[in-house]
């Protein structure tokens, strides 16, 4: 089940297409194999290293004249520079292009070029630094966090930070994109619980299909768009810009890449907010089975409320449960016209992947139980539209999300194995989560074929980044509070914010979350609780 980031702010939906391009100039700024840190870690003990980074001793970076790394220190406006052809959109915000190396160990094996968005500091005076935001996925574009900064963020980080986001590698903009099929229907839209040989077969021959077409219509990139290269890549940013340390804001998948980067690079790091984390300490399996238990929760308490409100359309006189489970048979055995030429009938799969796009937030179940109630009519059109929302289909065409959410998370999972096994852990699924774990089981099959595997997990530590905040919400089905408590627990330094709330991600929740991230922030040296709360 793909982690889509759902922030607590209203931000309106911008695709990438009605940007600009802009070319400009752009230099490859970071070097291969030990060379990677070289100027920022020059002259330091190396203590280890990860996934052939070699990692320095931690607290040793000296500012630049004039400034410091600490909280409450004043950095001075950057100026348009070579490295990224800034280039203004809008009063404010700017755009450019930075090339970074496709295989950090090889400088010869070509580029990627990211895009990237600065929201810049609305108050120059008191400008801290620069803030890098992603909004997880991972697939989705982060340049919309800085297009949009002011949509998302609260007035104390638009004042005193530039707002950088950028389309990892092979998402959005950034070229090249992974590109891997024309019709996402053909490969998302099929049964989601194949209880027959027949079945389970079309699932695995479409996972097959879709795998080999990646690796056709990408090459040697396939193997290079993993989370680790993306944090090189915050750190070639970072380094781009000028600054010794940098602060960083992620959502949902965002974490993960977060605390890779803050692991990775420990001494680069000012500041990090982590919100919506994963659990670090477990495999995928454990995890997708974590997600699964707390979309399974979303689901019911949803179903419960709408049979205790007689006015939701879908109440069946107080029997939304049961009415949900016949609805469900239905649609398994018989799929529900969709009404929409050229696109798939409701069936499991794709009623299940609506479902999924409406529990981010409690603000989305209004929707999603109209849909029911249409689709027990007969009428499927609104449970596709949540489908199309989920997987990036508008005005007859696709993102690349999807493609680029299997090809990161395929690449970060070299643990999976065939499709045999893991059609063998359908009971365990079924046993957390009755109504929707098959899903889970769906999208393991699809990395269990993938043709290019990663590295090997690391711990993921950040020790020597100094305090980390990690924020995590009471009804977050996407990434549970068990599994924030555990990102917070495994860092070296880290501090768990608990936000009570419906929705997936904290930060915009109230202004409780919203001052505590601005604290911390603007000042990460001043001491932080171990655990707190906002309610």
């Amino acid at each position: 089940m793909e982690v889509r980031i759902r922030t607590g702010r209203t931000m309106p939906t911008v695709r990438p297409g009605p940007l600009v391009l802009l070319l400009a100039a752009s230099i490859v700024v970071a070097s291969c194999g030990d060379g990677i840190n070289e100027g920022v870690n020059e002259g330091r003990a190396p203590r280890g290293t990860i996934d052939g980074v070699v990692l320095h001793t931690p607290d040793s970076v000296a500012a630049a004249a004039g400034t410091t790394a600490s909280g409450g220190a004043h950095l001075p406006s950057p100026a348009p520079d070579a490295a990224f052809g800034w280039s203004t959109i809008s009063a404010g915000i700017q755009e450019g292009h930075l090339d970074v190396p496709m295989d950090y160990t090889d400088p010869s094996a070509g580029t990627f070029t990211l895009y990237v968005v600065r929201h810049l500091a609305q108050d120059p005076a008191r400008r801290i630094g620069t803030l890098l935001v992603n909004p997880g996925g991972p697939g989705a574009g982060g340049s919309d966090f800085g297009l949009n900064a002011g949509d998302i963020y609260a007035r104390d980080l638009l004042d005193r930070f530039d707002i950088v986001g950028w389309d990892p590698r092979g998402t959005g903009l950034t070229e090249p994109a992974v590109d891997c099929v024309t019709n996402d229907d053909r490969y998302f839209s099929i049964d989601s619980s194949p209880d027959t040989p027949a079945e389970q077969q079309l699932l695995v021959s479409r996972a097959q299909e879709f795998a080999a077409a990646c690796e056709k219509n990408n090459g040697d990139r396939l193997g290079h768009v993993g989370t680790a290269d993306s944090a090189r890549d915050m750190d070639s940013i970072r380094r781009a810009l000028g600054e010794h340390r940098i602060s960083y804001f992620g959502f949902s998948y965002g974490s993960e890449l977060g605390s890779m980067w803050a692991t990775m690079f420990p001494d680069t790091v000012r500041a990090a907010v982590l919100d919506g984390a994963i659990d670090p300490t477990v495999g995928t399996l454990a995890r997708d089975l974590e997600q699964a238990a707390g979309f399974e929760q979303e689901l019911d308490r949803l179903l419960a409320s709408c049979s205790a409100d007689r006015s939701c359309p879908f109440s069946n006189g107080g029997h939304a449960e049961r009415a949900f489970d016949r609805l469900d048979a239905l649609v398994e055995a018989h799929p529900v016209s969709s009404r929409k030429a050229g696109r798939p009938p409701v069936n499991q799969g794709v009623l299940d992947t609506a479902i999924a796009d409406s529990l981010y937030d409690h603000s989305s179940w209004a929707e999603l139980e109209q849909s029911l109630a249409d689709l027990q009519a007969g009428d499927g059109s609104g449970i596709l539209a949540l489908y199309d929302d989920y997987y990036g289909y508008a005005d007859g065409e696709w993102d690349n999300s999807a493609e680029a959410f299997f090809t990161i998370g395929c690449l970060d999972d070299p643990g999976s194995v065939g499709p045999d096994d893991i059609a063998s852990h359908a009971a365990a699924f079924a046993a957390v989560a009755p109504r929707l774990g098959r899903s889970w089981i769906a999208e393991l099959t699809f990395c269990s074929v993938w043709p290019v595997k990663g590295p090997p997990p690391q711990p993921m530590t950040a020790k020597g980044a100094g305090p980390v905040l990690v924020i995590g919400t009471t009804g977050d089905p996407a990434t549970p509070l068990a599994a924030t408590r555990a990102m917070a627990h495994a860092l070296d330094d880290g501090h768990l914010l608990v936000v009570t709330a419906d929705q997936h991600t904290g930060y915009g929740v109230n202004a409780c979350v919203d001052d505590a991230v601005g604290r911390y922030l603007t000042d990460p040296t001043v001491p932080l609780p171990a655990e707190s709360s906002c309610r």
